[in-house]
């Protein structure tokens, strides 16, 4: 028996090792009844302080009245789904209210950042409505809640409510959506908008606050604290940080925060107009709410996903053109121009073995070609990520994003990244902007994406040169009839050459001959004349007397000359330089048939218009020849013929002229284009002449209306028209009204 309890002993010390184990399983909670209901899994976020009770909590509520499946993300053409927009706060809000109203028996909350977050949750779920221990098998104990989910004959009928919070991959859910049940509702937020996740599902749009709910929103945190403000001080805080809920909320924390040092709204927002202020300096140093992540740090993880989705590592690249762009439209084409490929193409990580491409294969180039199919899939990729809104339908203003994505985007870039991705959405602005500038609604998108970039991009605009998209913008702002603005544009452009690149450089001098045009077009001709006068002296130093630019300041000084009354003066002047663009350039190059365009219309001001006809008909046959029928030095020829043609008397003739060039006119420009607006008054005053005063009155009364959708009331045409329209509706009364 020695022997026996000496061996039991032994076998008791083995025993108490055994019992160490076995101690180790017994740490798992223990079986414990089935939770009573009503009953809540998982935690809740806190309640926002100052939570604003909006629209979209209606609709959720009617959205899941009857059961069913619900996903607070974002619908195409609003700014919903961004991360910050609430979208968790509103399902919190939804889920208590639920508990609260006693319409859900069990509300299961689950944090849905991965699968494993996901199984974890439903295994919790299982253990505590079941009344079983810690399962060791959670996949085997998440099936299990799904199951018991399904409403069964002859159990009680449980009302449930899942909360998947802030669904990071849609395909984490596969196998562990919940079912569809009578008794049963599924909420889900997230970024996301894979076509996968919203099928067959209710889609609950999720905006940014609109201003009263901003405002609201501001005052509530900053009364309480004494710090009232004017609402507009309210209301232009608001503004600039895009009313996205987030950084509303650490905005105003950080004002509260430094309060005693002065902080007010507008404080804020100067601190964020300061460029070398980044997004994450204007977060307080403790967060609001029980928030995780600065507004700074909110989309990187966004980021991340879409450039892991197809084609790989194009999604980050694209962000950051978008970046440089108008957050309120920015047209496909510029996106999906050839520089714009070309620096997707340069970030474009290497292909791998078994990518379409021999292992072992020579060293990968450094630019790899991007197609414009992969380059809108990189747009979709974002778009899933709700990190931009896209609408292919609207391709002017297809592409839309928050202001602080941009911001936190450019933040994160280099000094050199920031100037060289500069430099490249200015090549492709200008690559994306037509040449006849026929639809408006694109090129006005071009000119706000071009102010866009001129504002965020600064001193890279003029590094190593001013780059052309500048002119391209301000020209093109004269051409629709703005002309102050045009020189308003030229002169900032001007006093921005002149200090990054000295006053000779060649972009300064063709600034400041940019500003002498548009300053004679607003109605300074003299002011022109004598600005022009000052820059060919410094042309003819900097550049010399056979310089292409030159030519051009001779060019126009002539005709400023003229405009300002001294028509002999602009004849002379044109001659000498038609003597000398033959001698350089030729007798068909374009700037010599200009100088001729130019110089024939002088003798008809000097009183030949019979002479001047016959001049521009020489010059219409060489210019159809050098050429060709739409060049814009064409068409300006055809409408001075049919000009000088009117007034030697052939008004028949100058209508009949005027009826053909309408017509490629409305082909090559456009119905909307200021220079088609101004053959139409040309057309209609000599139809008038022609006798046809009540034709004339109609067609006028036409062009008013157009002129007023195109141009507005106060511009000097539409001021000119509706004159013209007004003197031949008297004609036609025969009361010789004006």
């Amino acid at each position: 028996m020695s022997a026996a309890g000496a061996g039991l002993g032994v076998a008791a010390t083995g025993g108490g090792i055994a019992a160490g184990v076995i101690g180790q399983v017994h740490q798992h909670a223990a079986p414990r009844p089935p939770a009573a209901w009503p009953h809540q899994v998982g935690t809740l976020p806190p309640q926002a302080a100052h939570f604003q009770d909006r629209a979209e909590s209606a609709r959720l509520t009617a959205a899941l009245a009857g059961g069913g499946t619900a996903v607070l993300g974002q619908a195409a053409g609003v700014l919903a789904g961004l991360g910050g927009v609430g979208k968790s706060q509103l399902a919190a809000h939804y889920a208590r209210t639920a508990m609260r109203s006693r319409e859900v028996d069990v509300l299961v909350w689950v944090t849905a950042a991965a699968r494993a977050a996901v199984i974890d949750a439903y295994a919790r779920a299982a253990a505590e409505l079941f009344g079983s221990a810690a399962p060791e098998d959670p996949e085997h104990a998440a099936k299990a809640f799904l199951a018991w989910l399904e409403a069964k004959p002859g159990t009680p009928a449980c009302r449930w409510l899942v909360v998947l919070d802030d669904l990071a991959d849609p395909a984490d859910l596969t196998g562990l959506w919940p079912p569809a049940s009578p008794t049963g509702r599924t909420l889900v937020t997230t970024r996301r908008r894979d076509p996968a996740l919203l099928s067959g599902r209710r889609l609950i749009p999720v905006d940014v606050f609109t201003p009263a709910e901003a405002r609201a929103y501001l005052k509530g945190v900053l009364d309480p604290f004494g710090l009232a403000h004017p609402a507009e001080e309210l209301d232009q805080l608001a503004d600039d940080l895009g009313h996205l809920p987030l950084a509303l909320a650490q905005a105003a924390a950080y004002i509260a925060e430094l309060s005693d040092t002065g902080m007010t709204p507008a404080a804020y927002r100067h601190l964020l107009a300061d460029r070398t202020t980044v997004l994450r300096d204007t977060a307080p140093d403790r967060l609001p709410d029980e928030q995780a992540v600065t507004v700074a740090a909110t989309w990187s993880l966004s980021v991340e996903h879409a450039d892991t989705l197809r084609p790989q590592g194009l999604a980050r690249p694209m962000l950051h053109l978008v970046s440089f762009l108008d957050p309120n439209g920015i047209p496909d084409a510029v996106l999906t121009s050839g520089p714009a490929r070309a620096h997707l193409g340069r970030q474009r990580p290497p292909a791998r073995p078994g990518d379409g491409e021999a292992a072992g294969s020579e060293e990968q180039p450094p630019e790899r070609v991007v197609t414009e199919t992969e380059a809108r899939a990189a747009l979709s990729a974002l778009r899933r990520l709700s990190l931009i809104e896209h609408s292919p339908d609207l391709p002017a203003t297809a592409v839309r994003v928050h202001q602080l994505v941009q911001r936190a985007v450019r933040d994160s870039l280099a000094s050199d990244q920031r100037q060289a991705l500069a430099r490249t959405t200015a090549d492709a602005l200008l690559s994306a902007w037509p040449e006849v500038e026929r639809d408006t609604v694109l090129c006005a998108a071009l000119r706000a994406n071009t102010a866009t970039l001129a504002d965020c991009a600064g001193d890279s605009m003029y590094q190593p040169n001013a780059h052309a998209v500048l002119y391209r913008a301000a020209h093109s702002l004269g051409e629709i009839g703005q002309v102050v603005a045009a020189r308003d544009h030229f002169a900032h452009i001007t006093t921005s050459a002149s200090h990054h690149l000295g006053p000779d450089h060649v972009d300064t001098l063709a600034a400041r001959g940019n500003l002498a045009r548009w300053r004679g077009e607003a109605g300074d001709a003299a002011g022109a004349a004598t600005a022009l006068t000052d820059l060919l002296t410094d042309m003819l130093r900097v550049l010399g007397p056979d310089h292409p630019h030159t030519f051009t300041t001779r060019n126009n000084l002539a005709h400023w000359l003229g405009a300002a009354g001294d028509p002999a003066g602009a004849a002379t002047a044109y001659a000498d330089l038609l003597t000398d663009t033959l001698r350089v350039l030729g007798p068909d190059h374009v700037d010599t048939l200009t100088a001729r365009i130019n110089l024939a219309r002088w003798p008809g001001e000097a009183g030949d218009a019979a002479g001047a006809a016959t001049a521009y008909a020489d010059l219409l046959t060489d210019a159809l020849r050098v050429l060709g029928p739409d060049h814009p030095h064409t068409l300006s020829t055809r409408d001075n013929l049919a000009h000088w043609l009117g007034e030697a008397g052939d008004a028949a003739g100058a209508a009949t002229a005027y009826t053909d060039l309408l017509t490629d006119t409305l082909r090559v420009l456009g119905p909307d284009h200021p220079h088609t607006l101004t053959i139409r008054n040309n057309l209609a005053f000599r139809q008038g002449e022609a006798g046809d005063p009540t034709g004339a009155a109609t067609a006028y009364a036409d062009l008013l209306t157009d002129t007023l959708r195109v141009l507005g009331p106060d511009h000097v045409k539409t001021v000119v028209i509706r004159n013209n329209l007004a003197h031949w509706q008297g004609q036609a009364r025969g009361d010789g009204a004006e």
